[in-house]
């Protein structure tokens, strides 16, 4: 019989911070979905959708410093190929986030 474990990721330490976010971020959605049902002022929707935009960056920004601290600095301290794929990884991810 074999043990299935779980790989220890970079935001671990911070993972009940991040949910406890992202149901806020959840419900921020929610309530512009029924302010869009509620046929309310096209602003003020925006409004809303600007900050749960705001509200996912940061989630985004700080999940991306722990993948750095953490993934990329253990795949470079151990050289090689593995290094040089977390780097691009990150690399890649910076510029999907700058686009968005």
């Amino acid at each position: 019989m074999t043990v299935e474990t779980h790989p220890t990721y970079g935001y671990a330490a911070d993972k009940p911070a991040h949910l406890k976010r992202l149901a806020r971020i959840e419900g921020q959605v929610r309530g512009i979905a029924r302010m869009v049902e509620d046929d309310k002022y096209c602003i003020d929707v925006l409004t809303q959708v600007s900050a749960a935009t705001k509200a996912l960056q940061a989630v985004s920004l700080a999940l991306l410093e722990e993948h750095m601290a953490h993934c990329v600095a253990n795949a470079v301290a151990a050289g090689g190929e593995e290094g040089v794929l977390k780097l691009k990884e990150a690399s890649d991810a910076i510029a999907r986030l700058v686009r968005s």
